[in-house]
């Protein structure tokens, strides 16, 4: 059974750095490329990151490429976002998810989220 774990959200001022992380289990994370995706208070859900199986090709969103990076260590079955210079609009809640590859929609269904808060 696939299990995704996201946690690390917090309140967090503007233009100040956070780090979530996601623990996988129930499936061989090596094989699978990995995404991150949220949803604002109201909104439906925004893809924003993915990486490849091995960690050596990443995608972002427009509007986060350069503010955040996304990264794994396959020898610990856990996907992380860094994520720095953060904005009121990065307000979410943010899940993870697996692809096939790197350009394939993500599957659903999602973990539980974890809520990352921007405000001063």
């Amino acid at each position: 059974q696939v299990q995704l774990v996201e946690s690390g959200g917090d309140l967090v001022q503007p233009g100040g750095s956070l780090r979530i992380s996601c623990a996988a289990s129930g499936f061989t994370f090596s094989n699978f490329a990995m995404n991150w995706v949220r949803q604002a208070p109201g909104k439906g859900f925004e893809w924003i990151s993915a990486i490849s199986n091995g960690g050596g090709s990443t995608r972002y969103l427009a509007s986060v490429k350069g503010r955040f990076t996304i990264s794994r260590n396959n020898d610990h079955n856990t996907l992380y976002l860094q994520m720095n210079n953060l904005k009121p609009e990065d307000t979410a809640v943010y899940y993870c998810a697996k692809s096939p590859t790197l350009w394939d929609p993500y599957d659903r269904p999602l973990g539980q989220g974890t809520q990352v808060t921007i405000s001063a």
